[in-house]
């Protein structure tokens, strides 16, 4: 999972903090920290503090621009959110695990901690971003700050955080920013005026799923919903594995935490979806015709 330089299909910074994965700045955390099991993910076994066979002694990956041909599929949709430089260049200062291995069980473990205050920083910002939430922003801001004071503690404090009691307060906040941002979709134009209809799926395909745009946390693994108009959609956590989405209205859609792993967006339509994040992206497959909001990079594989 480290590279030489900043990775191509990494969230773009946003609001000023450094949220992007710099695994040029980063000791290959990601690459030793994290456990992974043989599967159509990952190549091999590898147990958690165990350096990745493919990691080099300067700390980049030996296979960076063959990974997915190497069945390390599992590395091109991990993101750290800017946790493993925060790490290695701010905690501990530049000291890597190599040249002082007492540090090196401590820092593997703060990695998944300071991922997830690095993911809900990533949500915040973008939240403060959404004209809708403008009446929740002085809220967001005050958590944005009280979170990213506590990614900046020391190696002790952090891993003495409760870091699931902080992720329900965040998300609280997400959760209203939500309930704002997709108000605006009420009533508005469905799919028969977007994507799915201008690619001639017809009227019947478009609204498919019109009727249930509640779907949190769904079971839609595999599910036909090419063309589904789920514009405005809550599809918080839905389980969206190989859902065939072509052609599908995703605009205004909440897709934090969805499982978009191998679903196909071609033709799909997600600008102005939020809570999506690059890594989601580069899980899934797409085409040229999907549309994608400016803060977001196709992938290449697409």
């Amino acid at each position: 999972m480290s590279e030489q330089r900043v990775p191509a299909e990494t969230d773009p910074g946003r609001g000023g903090l450094d949220l992007r994965a710099d695994c040029a700045n980063c000791f290959a955390l990601c690459c030793v920290a994290l456990a992974f099991t043989a599967s159509a993910d990952f190549a091999v076994d590898k147990d958690a503090g165990q350096p990745c066979g493919n990691l080099l002694p300067d700390f980049r990956c030996g296979v960076h621009t063959r990974l997915r041909t190497e069945g390390y599929q599992g590395c091109t949709v991990y993101d750290c959110f800017g946790a493993g430089q925060r790490i290695s260049q701010v905690t501990y200062a530049g000291q890597d695990w190599r040249g002082a291995p007492q540090t090196a069980r401590q820092m593997f473990a703060l990695l998944p901690v300071v991922r997830q205050l690095h993911e809900l920083l990533r949500y915040l910002t973008e939240a403060l971003e959404l004209e809708p939430a403008r009446p929740l922003h002085a809220d967001l801001r005050e958590a944005l700050t009280r979170i990213e004071r506590l990614a900046q503690g020391s190696p002790d404090e952090i891993l003495a955080l409760d870091v699931a009691a902080h992720r329900q307060e965040v998300n609280v906040l997400l959760l209203r920013t939500s309930e704002l941002v997709r108000a605006g979709a009420t009533g508005a134009a469905g799919p028969t005026a977007g994507r799915g209809a201008r690619a001639g799926k017809g009227r019947g395909a478009g609204r498919r799923g019109g009727a249930k745009k509640n779907r949190r946390g769904a079971d839609l693994i595999g599910a036909n919903l090419q063309g589904a108009d789920l514009y405005g959609a809550d599809l918080r956590g839905a389980y969206l594995i190989g859902a065939d989405l072509r052609g599908a209205d995703l605009r205004l859609a909440d897709l934090i935490g969805a499982d978009l792993r191998d679903a196909d967006l071609s033709g799909a339509d997600l600008t102005g979806s939020f809570f999506l994040t690059q890594a989601q992206l580069n899980a899934a497959k797409g085409d040229a015709g999907t549309g994608l909001s400016p803060a977001l990079t196709r992938p290449s594989h697409w």
